[in-house]
């Protein structure tokens, strides 16, 4: 079987974080300062395996996850300073962490973040991609 012919991976990890936040110029009650558990999946692509066939160690994948997540874990979102100038929506918390995990990986060349999708419950998310 030939696997480089128009070959194409997908990673999925999942994490997770704390935080508060409030909505800035919303009527109703999300206004107000209140919390969520957030659930972050995150899907990273590329073309190109290592020597031993993977696109990224998971390990590495998960450490770098986990970096980005701990710097909004246990924080009032509006006060860190992507969030004083931008709305802590759902759909803009998934692009913070999509342009942040690609500063993160950026020693993967060849890895590349796909998506990354915010539940900020069990039945309502936000998803951030390029195409």
């Amino acid at each position: 079987m030939d696997i480089t012919y128009r070959r194409m991976y997908r990673l999925k990890i999942k994490g997770s974080f704390s935080s508060a936040h409030y909505l800035k110029n919303y009527q109703g009650a999300c206004e107000n300062l209140h919390g969520h558990n957030w659930v972050v999946e995150v899907e990273v692509k590329g073309k190109k395996l290592n020597s031993i066939g993977l696109l990224i160690d998971f390990k590495e994948l998960k450490k770098a996850l986990k970096k980005v997540l701990s710097e909004l874990d246990h924080k009032l979102l509006n006060e860190l300073p992507f969030f004083k100038e931008n709305n802590p929506s759902s759909e803009l918390i998934a692009y913070y962490i999509f342009k942040r995990l690609e500063e993160e990986l950026s020693a993967f060349p060849e890895v590349k973040v796909s998506s990354v999708t915010v539940f900020e419950t069990e039945g309502a998310s936000a998803t951030y991609y390029e195409d």
